[in-house]
């Protein structure tokens, strides 16, 4: 025989057990030993903070204070027990500023499967200008880190981030589903290498937004297997430009298609809007591909596709482009180009480009009409294009 009121008992208990496990909990690394000076090892701590953080059956959050927090490698690695974790950044991650000890790792701060993970705030330090001294002076260099990377992980999102510095790439997204940055800030010199702001490659459903990105490399580029990429309000230079590429440098390779590019701003770039491809052999692809909306500040080439990539003149001299260029527009492209010839389509002679589209392009050199060159390319025009007799 029940005790009366035991049916309501049973109820409250029920929705306090529901409430525990709906809370979110904090972890703290200075509270599990991280010191704020920028120069004592904290990576312990923000391990610590991970694997607590990761077997929470509940959503839960690693809070990094103001100051500077020197790290070297780590590994965020899931599946975790829940997907919602936050890391909230009010201060600075501090990579050494030895490149030896990142330089042949490959990653200095790795998110590897992981699903709903969301980093707030803060600056990531990379401090490869000693790698880039070494590199500009031609001595044997290790290649260097990444200093973000998410790898085969889905639901993510990266707002109000910095990146200055970084040995190579600034952040890269591989592998993954749905990821969203917004208000993502890259900070590298026009003459530091290969120092690509964001990097997208084998991933879906990616969107860039309200970023400002200055680097000496590309501003975002875009590998092989990146479908569904969104890139809004960009602002881009010093650096390389956006750039769908390089493709085709493996025979087999995953294509890249339905990519807008929307609202960007390029100032003294070395290109605008480029897509590039090895002059080789591959089943590699770009179709379906947006370019609008689009102010040219000074940018040497506005407006390329180059399909006969071949870096030191090694392993592709004499071949062909087998990647497939299709169905690309350029939608209220306005400008000036700091070089005489402010679109330049270089397509493949094997596999030329086709469905290109023009519509309302308005670039100039020197206060007058730019050129145009076209090879192997087909497509129409449409409103005011200039510079024009291209397509």
């Amino acid at each position: 025989m029940a005790y009366p009121g035991s049916s309501l008992v049973l109820a409250l208990l029920s929705m306090f057990i529901s409430l525990v496990l709906a809370s979110s909990v904090t972890y703290d690394v200075v509270s599990l030993g991280a010191i704020a000076d920028g120069k004592t090892d904290s990576t312990q701590a923000f391990v610590s903070a991970w694997t607590k953080a990761c077997a929470s059956v509940s959503s839960a959050m690693i809070y990094v204070p103001a100051g500077r927090f020197y790290l070297g490698q780590v590994v965020f690695s899931g599946p975790c027990k829940n997907n919602a974790i936050t890391v909230r950044i009010a201060g600075t991650l501090v990579a050494p500023s030895d490149y030896t000890v990142l330089g042949n790792i490959g990653t200095w701060l790795l998110f590897e499967q992981v699903n709903g993970v969301t980093i707030s705030g803060g600056i990531l330090d990379g401090q490869g200008t000693g790698l880039w001294a070494c590199k500009a002076s031609g001595n044997g260099c290790p290649s260097g880190a990444t200093t973000l990377e998410f790898s085969n992980s889905n639901n993510i999102v990266v707002n109000a981030l910095t990146s200055l510095n970084s040995q190579l790439y600034h952040i890269v997204v591989n592998g993954c589903q749905n990821v969203k940055m917004q208000g993502v800030k890259v900070i590298a010199p026009g003459n530091s290498p290969n120092t690509d702001g964001i990097h997208v490659q084998l991933s879906s459903s990616v969107t860039i937004l309200n970023s400002k990105i200055g680097s000496g490399d590309d501003c975002i580029s875009i590998g092989p297997g990146t479908t569904n990429l969104w890139i809004e309000n960009v602002a881009c230079g010093p650096g390389h430009g956006i750039s769908i590429g390089s493709l085709g440098k493996d025979q087999q390779e995953a294509g890249v298609q339905n990519v807008t590019v929307t609202t960007v701003t390029f100032t003294s770039t070395q290109n605008g809007a480029r897509i590039k491809s090895w002059g080789r052999p591959s089943n590699g692809f770009a179709k379906n591909i947006l370019f609008q909306h689009v102010t040219m500040k000074d940018v040497q080439n506005p407006i390329v596709i180059d399909q006969n990539y071949c870096p030191s003149n090694q392993g592709c001299p004499g071949q062909v482009s087998g990647v497939q260029i299709s169905d690309v527009t350029y939608q209220d492209i306005h400008g000036t180009s700091a070089t005489e010839v402010a679109l330049k389509f270089d397509c493949s002679s094997g596999y030329p480009c086709s469905g290109i589209k023009l519509e309302n392009v308005k670039l100039t050199y020197n206060n007058q009409v730019a050129q145009a060159s076209c090879v192997n390319a087909a497509g129409t025009s449409a409103g005011f294009v200039q510079p024009t007799g291209c397509l």
